[in-house]
């Protein structure tokens, strides 16, 4: 695993008038390997989601992509980079087919007329080079997919665009097993090609499955960025529930101490 990660923030702060939601928080992420963000509910993980995707704008704190310095001002900001967030409402829209949806808004050209053979075919290649086999047709009607390939859909939206790093948040809640099992194979998979993905998820099964690394947030703090193999799931627990438990150190950031 390369050491320098793709996105490193340090010390972020982040407060909505008196309310302090993140408190100089770190958070990395590094190419090839999945991150699991994991807290519960006013953990902060949403907040640091929408700063790391340009949403929101950071009142302090350093965040570097690609061993660069950077501000994050929009999520066109973020896009440039190669930065995509697939969020749990996902953003598709039913009465589009597939091609339509990964295009939208990107829609290639020829002359003066859409270009749909050329996206048809890029819309094909991507989700061959994910080992997408549960879509039919690129042509299918989002409004005619399951869950599990709308999330597969999305998914491969965000990889179109020569992602660097891909967020997903809670990319298998509503699902089945047998859904979830394909999503996650496919969360594996964008790793395995390089890209940096970081998984928000309450479903802890999920989280040990599929994790290279772990970022537990608490209260506006991270109580802990491990790996996977030094936490189990009743650790894990108690990092989301407490901020801290016997076995794992605390991080820096007063945390547990």
């Amino acid at each position: 695993m390369p050491d320098q990660p793709l996105l490193q923030m340090r010390g972020i702060n982040k407060s909505f008038g008196p309310v302090h939601v993140l408190q100089n928080v770190d958070f990395e992420a590094r190419a090839g390997e999945v991150t699991s963000l994991v807290g519960d509910n006013g953990a902060g993980k949403s907040t640091l989601v929408k700063c790391i995707s340009g949403t929101y704008t950071i009142d302090s704190g350093e965040y570097a992509f690609d061993g660069q310095g950077t501000n994050i001002h929009t999520p066109r900001d973020a896009s440039a980079l190669g930065i995509e967030i697939v969020y749990q409402d996902l953003a598709l829209c039913d009465n589009l087919d597939i091609v339509q949806n990964m295009f939208l808004g990107r829609e290639r050209v020829s002359r003066v007329v859409l270009d749909e053979n050329s996206m048809e075919h890029a819309a094909e290649e991507t989700l061959a080079s994910l080992s997408v086999r549960t879509v039919k047709s690129v042509r299918q009607r989002v409004s005619s997919l399951s869950g599990g390939q709308r999330q597969t859909v999305a998914i491969a939206k965000a990889v179109l665009w020569n992602s660097k790093l891909v967020v997903l948040d809670e990319p298998t809640a509503a699902l089945g097993v047998a859904q979830t099992a394909q999503v996650l194979a496919l969360v594996r998979r964008l790793a395995d090609r390089g890209l940096a993905v970081v998984l928000i998820s309450h479903n802890m099964l999920d989280v040990l499955q599929v994790s290279d690394r772990i970022a537990a947030l608490y209260l506006g703090k991270m109580a802990a960025i491990v790996d996977r193999s030094q936490v189990n799931q009743t650790q894990l627990v108690e990092l989301i529930t407490t901020g801290k438990t016997a076995g794992v150190p605390a991080m820096t950031t007063g945390v547990g101490e």
